[in-house]
């Protein structure tokens, strides 16, 4: 806006200058009142004949000279708009009113969080917190017509003189704008009016309400009508009070029988731009008669309550009075249209119009409480009057000052404590200090002053304010030493000129910083942090933080990250906070530890710095499955291990760590046949492997870790039992009882026989070789290596006639070798016409030692020398034989007496039992002389007697199981004069069938050779078809190793039954094989 005429600037400048030279106005004021846009045209507008002008250039000058000195407080005032939206510029101090742009710090201290104020040019700008007029609680209760005002303080810091800031205090007024519409306090708005009123009277219709204010608020009112009512209600509007208020004119007759209400639209309008407008229904109801309304007796009531009045005290009573009888006389009171803080705060009685107290009241919450009281007639037709009412609170003394203290310029405040640097100069503001009371009048004058001996004093910042509300400079009084003292504890007293006086206190800690000569310091140089891996990015590791005994920005660290090549780009660190976060998921499975140096630099001139090491040790998450070291595993182990003897070792491994890798074997589908260490992963097994029962075992082997929740993982394991000679070869065919006759015609090369066997072993364990061990004197024969067949390599002779018995050993190729023997009985022969002698001839084979050769007739030679002799012993041997079968007949004899009636103590000769000696056991003991072997000394009979019984009785003892042939237990033990039962019994029954077995101590050591057969050695078996051998000698069975699969075996081993006494030269020695 530019103003053309001189005459204006001469009015402007005349103003301006006038307000200033009475100390009315400030200068900004002043400047305010020219404008800048009066000021710029005064500067460039040229005067009459092209000069320009010297006024605005002289009022200028003046201005500043007649401008108060810097350390006076200046006001500001501007006006704004409501609701103007975010960074709307209000005005600018620097260029509005003169203040420096340039080296100079502008600060809010009040007016958050309606204004910000930029730091270099001082321009105040609205915020995202919009200026509400209706909504400012200093606007909400002034009345008609008052300014809304929002106050500011700015404070403006030199930072070249680094001299004491300066406070401006300013003003905002709050201009209203047409943001609410005018409303009626209720949708429909009832109007009773009797039936009788005359034409022309007046209703007062219910204001309606704006909270804008001015021209803003209510302009007009507008009444719509039907056609049924138009003739018949108008609208007058009068002004009361500043009010306008609506009135409903009567303009015809009314007749209630006929029509007994109407509905009319009464509308709003306020004078904004553009308007809002709102409307309500009017329903008018006709009514009866009631020719009088009340009338109050004063049309405005004034009263004053003191604030804190007690409930139900009396405020004011209003009155009306009504010149009408009866009911239209009783008058009942009621608030009309009163703020509901008003109806919180007062109570209206209904009958007498007594106002009292029925909440708290507080001055410093609300002043003034305006309201209306209306005053109604029941009368059948009522009619009302208002009276305006305005209650004064007035104040009391129940306040106590209140003390702010806050930071001002570059001194900042957190918690109470303001940092000073040592090096500041006296009188340097260190706190704006603002005391107000919320009292007035003598109970708002408040004095503050500062307690105790501190070198701060105050000193006043504006002298533009009121009693009630002051503020102070908190300053230095001498200089600051940070070695002498480093803070100081400031105490100020705030009391009032009430009666009886209130004070109050508020302290300021001020903490004198040193300047910037201490580096930043971590509380810990070396900070170790556990973080688990499998994290997810931007994860916080760890807060890291140091403290810097400077204070200010010398204090104000900055922190940065050096980690090591490994860790680079993996973290990150928060400049403010020293917050390190990890960038990157992390996996402990590559790498389980990083170090990491923290550099904390202070924002001092010149910058120090501090340093830190972090280790940040990665956790383990239980993320890996623990794992064999192969898909399968596979061992081979030996038959016959003992039980718990390792057969195998698996390595599992897990990739992660602690109890996560702590991994816990077991055998799935657990038999109890394998056990494994969780030590050593060795497997154990539970049993001894036989391979000939389960050559193969496959089971699995699970793996759980430690974790939670765990992870497992399976791997097969297969056993394979490797063969051990542990079988000898078991004899099939042929028994050790058979024989087969072999004619002197056989051809040679013929098979004579075939030797079977088997071996439960496999491979070279089973891979057996036949050999003739003995029996073959002659090399009559010969045994085929792999098949056992027996073929005949040389012509019968003469002496080749009779029983040949072949000693065929059969071997296994295991190491060592085992092996299984056989006795092959061949009888060469014309005929088997001689049975007996056959039979005879076996027996004796079975009872010679394998290393004696039987093969044909020894005696063939010598008997064509000595017939005669041979026949003379013949002779002789019967003879002996029937002594032999009579001293059996006579002891029958007497033993079947000693039955009828034993004799105690006669002695019975042991001589007549003794059996003696044979011919052929004399040979066989001289041809054992001949070997160079030292004959046996002969026992006694009597002891071979005992010893023979004591041994029948022992075999007894032993061998008495079921399916044996009868058994004779005897007492090992006899009394004194006991008949000799044992010599009864075997001189009279049939010799007991002993069953020798290798443990049995009694088993004859003459027959060691035979005990060393294999277990499927001879004496089982039913024998071959070709097979003749007598039952007799089959109990004399020998076994070195009881077989071990019974399953196996081809037959049951024969029982010997003694046999009847034979006139053989062999008898004698069968009767004598038993000997130890």
């Amino acid at each position: 806006m530019r103003f053309r005429d001189l005459s204006f600037w001469n009015r402007g400048s005349v103003l301006g200058l006038t307000a200033l030279v009475e100390n009315r106005v400030s200068v900004g004021e002043a400047l305010l009142i020219l404008g800048p846009p009066r000021m710029e045209h005064l500067r460039h507008s040229p005067g009459p004949g092209g000069q320009r002008l010297l006024l605005p250039s002289m009022l200028l000058a003046l201005l500043l000279l007649l401008a108060p000195s810097p350390g006076h407080a200046t006001r500001v005032v501007y006006k704004v708009p409501e609701e103007q939206p975010p960074n709307t510029l209000i005005g600018s101090l620097a260029a509005d009113y003169g203040f420096p742009d340039v080296g100079h710090l502008y600060k809010l201290e009040v007016g958050a969080p309606y204004l910000r104020v930029d730091g270099k040019t001082g321009d105040i700008f609205t915020t995202e917190t919009s200026i509400d007029r209706e909504g400012l609680r200093e606007c909400q209760n002034q009345l008609p017509g008052d300014p809304c005002i929002l106050e500011f303080e700015v404070s403006i810091t030199d930072l070249v003189q680094n001299g004491s800031p300066r406070l401006l205090e300013g003003q905002i007024e709050v201009q209203d704008i047409n943001d609410n519409t005018p409303n009626f306090a209720s949708p429909v708005i009832t109007l009773a009016i009797p039936e009788n009123t005359n034409i022309g009277s007046l209703f007062p219709i219910p204001l309606a309400s704006d909270r804008d204010a001015g021209p803003n608020g209510v302009a007009s009112y507008e009444l719509q009508a039907g056609p049924e009512a138009q003739e018949l209600f108008g609208l007058q509007v009068a002004e009361d009070q500043e009010e306008k208020q609506p009135q409903l004119i009567v303009m015809g007759n009314l007749d209630r029988e006929r029509w007994d209400s109407y509905d009319l639209t009464i509308k709003v309008q306020d004078g904004g731009s553009p308007p809002r407008a709102s409307s309500a229904l009017l329903r008018v109801t006709v009514l009866d008669t009631n020719d009088n309304a009340p009338k109050f007796e004063r049309p405005s009531y004034e009263a004053e309550l003191s604030e804190n009045s007690p409930i139900g005290h009396s405020v004011i009573q209003v009155k009306a009075n009504d010149s009408d009888q009866g009911a239209n006389a009783e008058i009942e009171y009621t608030f009309h249209q009163a703020p509901e803080v008003v109806r919180r705060l007062l109570r209206l009685d209904r009958n007498t119009g007594l106002i009292t107290v029925q909440g708290p009241v507080d001055r410093e919450d609300l002043s003034t409480l305006r309201f209306s009281v209306l005053a109604k007639d029941r009368g059948t037709n009522p009619k009302s009057a208002r009276a305006q009412v305005v209650v004064t609170v007035k104040d009391m003394n129940d306040n106590a000052p209140t003390i702010e203290i806050r930071g001002i310029g570059l001194v900042t405040h957190q918690d109470g404590m303001a940092n000073i640097s040592e090096d500041v100069a006296e009188e340097t503001a260190v706190a704006l200090v603002q005391v107000s009371d919320r009292d007035e009048g003598e109970n708002a004058a408040v004095t503050c002053v500062v307690a105790g001996d501190v070198p701060f004093q105050l000193r006043q910042a504006s002298e533009t304010g009121s009693d009630s509300k002051k503020k102070y400079f908190l300053q230095t009084t001498t200089p600051l030493d940070y070695e002498k003292v480093k803070d100081y504890t400031i105490e100020i007293v705030a009391v009032d000129s009430g009666n009886p006086p209130l004070s109050s206190t508020n302290s300021l800690k001020v903490q004198v910083v040193d300047v910037n000569d201490n580096a930043p310091v971590f509380t810990q140089s070396v900070t170790e942090v556990a973080f688990p891996e499998n994290n997810k990015p931007g994860e916080v590791i760890a807060e890291i933080t140091a403290s810097d005994a400077d204070s200010g920005s010398n204090a104000e660290l900055v922190y940065s990250l050096e980690p090591e090549p490994a860790a680079k780009g993996l973290f990150t660190i928060s400049p403010e906070t020293g917050e390190i976060q990890v960038k990157t998921s992390l996996d402990r499975e590559q790498r389980e530890s990083y170090e990491l140096k923290v550099v904390a630099a202070d924002r001092g001139s010149p910058s120090l710095q501090g340093t830190a090491t972090v280790l940040v040790n990665v956790l383990d998450c239980n993320d890996n499955d623990p794992k064999f070291m192969l898909s399968g595993y596979n061992f081979s182990v030996m038959e016959n291990m003992p039980a718990l003897s390792p057969v195998g070792m698996v390595t599992v491994i897990d990739g992660d760590k602690g109890e996560n890798a702590q991994v816990q074997l077991s055998v799935e589908q657990d038999n109890g046949d394998f056990v494994i260490q969780n030590g050593t992963g060795t497997i154990l097994s539970s049993l001894s492997f036989d391979r000939e029962q389960q050559s193969t075992y496959t089971f699995q082997l699970k793996a759980v870790d430690g974790g939670v929740p765990p992870r497992s993982a399976y791997v097969g394991v297969t056993i394979n039992v490797l063969d051990e000679n542990d079988n000898a070869p078991y004899i099939t065919a042929p028994s050790n009882t058979s024989h087969k006759l072999l004619t002197p015609q056989t051809r040679l090369g013929e098979t004579v026989s075939q030797v079977a066997a088997e071996d439960f072993d496999s491979g070279v364990n089973a891979e057996l070789i036949y050999s003739i061990a003995g029996g073959n004197p002659y090399g009559l024969f010969q045994i085929g290596s792999h098949s056992g067949a027996i073929t005949l390599e040389k012509e019968i002779e003469r002496r080749h006639h009779g029983l040949h018995r072949l000693v065929v050993k059969v071997s296994d190729r295991g190491k060592p070798p085992r092996y299984g023997t056989a006795l092959v009985h061949l009888y060469v022969n014309e005929t088997l016409a001689n049975r007996t002698l056959l039979e005879t001839l076996l027996g004796h084979s079975l009872d010679t030692p394998l290393d004696i050769d039987i093969a044909g007739d020894p005696e063939y030679e010598r008997s064509k020398q000595r017939g005669n002799i041979l026949f003379g012993v013949v002779a002789g041997v019967v003879a002996v034989a029937l002594l032999i079968a009579l001293a059996v007949l006579v002891r029958y004899c007497r033993q079947r007496e000693a039955k009828s009636g034993y004799q105690a103590g006669k002695k019975e000769t042991k001589d007549l039992y003794a059996p003696k000696p044979s011919g052929k056991a004399s040979k066989g003991n001289k041809s054992k002389g001949k070997k160079s072997k030292s004959p046996k000394p002969v026992k006694p009979v009597e002891d071979e007697d005992e010893a023979g019984l004591q041994k029948s009785l022992k075999f007894n003892l032993m061998s008495d199981a079921p399916g044996d042939s009868p058994r004779i237990h005897l007492p090992l033990n006899y009394p004194p004069g006991s008949p000799d039962l044992g010599r009864h019994y075997r001189s009279n029954s049939p010799l007991p069938s002993i069953q020798l077995q290798p443990q049995s101590p009694s088993a004859s050591k003459k027959h060691q050779v035979v005990q060393d057969l294999p277990p499927a050695n001879t004496f089982v078996g039913t024998g071959d078809t070709t097979s003749t051998g007598s039952e007799q000698y089959s109990d004399y069975s020998y076994r070195t190793n009881p077989p071990k699969y019974p399953s196996k075996q081809v037959g049951q081993p024969f029982q010997l039954s003694t046999p009847q006494p034979l006139p053989h030269p062999y008898h004698g020695a069968i009767w004598t094989e038993v000997w130890e």
